[in-house]
């Protein structure tokens, strides 16, 4: 279905159930993309969102990302790559259907909730912090590059040469590990960090 007109499209985007919708950021009428979007998730909706837009720079990409999008496609875009990002999202949200939780030792992630726990202590973590935990966690036992968490979890493909990494990883760290055995968080020198309970 086609909605070229914001209040329409925000009316059956919420009203209505959708496997993934597509949004574009500058819509005709009152209300754009991200006003749309942020609806949908102030309103608990977990449809996967993808945006298509022509506001192709990177502090737009991710103010996109940040608000709540599962994907962003600038124009102009070739319509296989567009078929190819969706039925991944398709592919995605099948999975998070019957995904719950993610476990390491006794760290649990409740994906539904967003709460961790480790030995049934309740850690409160920040979005950035739940996102990088997660991915690491996804990746239990693997070498995670700098490239990947950048890629990843801050949605930037080139490095921005800023501690933003270690410092996250840090403060995770802190809260994840502090007070509990077996350190989970490590740092593999020279390569990157892996989440493993086996040290």
């Amino acid at each position: 279905m086609v909605c070229p007109e914001s209040s329409e499209g925000l009316s059956i985007a919420t009203e209505e159930k959708w496997d993934v919708i597509i949004l574009d950021r500058m819509l005709s009428g009152s209300v754009d993309g991200l006003s749309i979007l942020k609806k949908l998730r102030d309103l608990g909706k977990t449809t996967p969102v993808l945006i298509l837009s022509a506001l192709a720079t990177l502090d737009e990409r991710v103010r996109g990302l940040r608000g709540g999008a599962d994907d962003y496609l600038t124009k102009p875009f070739s319509f296989s790559e567009l078929q190819a990002r969706v039925e991944s999202l398709l592919r995605r949200a099948g999975r998070h259907e019957i995904e719950r939780e993610l476990r390491v030792a006794d760290l649990k992630l409740d994906l539904w909730t967003r709460k961790v726990e480790r030995a049934s202590k309740s850690i409160p973590l920040q979005p950035q912090e739940f996102r990088l935990l997660e991915y690491l966690v996804r990746h239990q036992g693997q070498v995670v590059t700098r490239t990947m968490l950048l890629e990843a979890v801050w949605d930037y493909h080139f490095d921005p040469q800023t501690n933003v990494i270690d410092v996250q990883i840090s403060r995770l760290r802190s809260k994840i590990d502090k007070g509990f055995f077996p350190p989970l968080l490590h740092t593999v020198r020279g390569s990157g960090y892996m989440v493993s309970a086996d040290g």
